[in-house]
């Protein structure tokens, strides 16, 4: 039986969380590179990346882990320890199928040292795998360009419509067809939200489901000019310039920028990335600070 977290007298605050409203979700978290990334959609009990875990994320039971380092991952035996402790379900957590095992290690080392279980099901998945999360939801995992074995995710909402062979019935004749066993719809999945994670632009441009999706949650790590956007590349990350020489293929309802260097203050960024910014993206572009 899972605890309720609506309960306890004191909320915990742990870590920073921004928050945004978009139709009918919510997309909750914080990113900085080398400290600390970690995302969620409550309404969906999804979340992305492990690199701290504030107490409220403690109930999301699904997690999609990026990649593996430290600011991405450190929090995981957090999360599964934490659940455990709070007499919640196990989390499930799907990550790069590279990863698994040394993940797996970390947790066997934990129990060690927490003399308790750290119970969790980890999930290796590798590029075009896809997660049924719900009758609702599916996830889907694609490559993206980073120093380690690195994924980014579509979240996809499963819709059905008439089929084509139908569509002159009338509503009586469908429910006929439907109870003999006839399949009268089919199923068509819409990008909802990507998030990439730490990646090379090339990893934007590796799926064009990206750019459609309703939100985009991507890295902006460095914006200044003497960051230069080829030493961005190589150590696998985005620019700002990437993302203003792509401005006409986002094609997204809210574009979420996340994960800047510590190096520049975040009035600093802010004003740079305002001030480059496109006017054809400009409103899209939440700054995530």
């Amino acid at each position: 039986m899972e605890a309720d977290l609506e309960s306890l007298e004191t909320p915990v605050d742990n870590a920073p969380v921004l928050s945004m409203k978009h139709g009918t979700i919510t997309v909750e978290g914080y990113s900085r590179a080398a400290v600390q990334t970690y995302w969620r959609v409550p309404e969906w009990k999804i979340g992305f990346d492990l690199g701290v875990q504030p107490w409220s994320f403690m109930s999301t039971p699904n997690w999609f882990v990026s990649h593996g380092h430290l600011d991405h991952i450190a929090a995981l035996p957090v999360l599964v320890t934490r659940r455990r402790m709070m007499k919640m379900e196990p989390p499930t957590i799907y990550m790069p199928a590279e990863i698994v095992e040394p993940c797996e290690a970390l947790l066997r080392a934990i129990q060690r040292l927490d003399r308790g279980r750290a119970p969790a099901r980890l999930v290796g998945l590798k590029p075009g795998d896809t997660v049924e999360i719900s009758r609702e939801l599916a996830v889907t995992a694609f490559p993206t360009d980073h120093r380690i074995e690195s994924l980014g995710f579509i979240v996809w909402e499963k819709r059905k419509k008439l089929r084509p062979e139908f569509a002159h019935l009338e509503g009586p004749q469908i429910r006929d067809l439907r109870l003999s066993g006839v399949e009268v719809s089919s199923e068509f999945r819409m990008p909802k939200l990507a998030y990439m994670g730490d990646t090379a632009p090339s990893g934007l441009d590796i799926n064009p489901d990206i750019y459609k999706a309703e939100i985009l949650i991507c890295e902006m790590t460095f914006v200044t000019k003497h960051e230069r956007p080829e030493e961005s590349h190589k150590f696998g990350h985005t620019h700002l310039e990437d993302i203003v020489a792509r401005a006409d293929l986002f094609q997204n309802e809210v574009i979420i920028v996340s994960h800047f260097s510590t190096r520049q203050h975040s009035d600093t960024i802010r004003k740079i990335v305002e001030k480059r910014l496109p006017d054809s993206i400009r409103d899209r572009v939440k700054i995530w600070l």
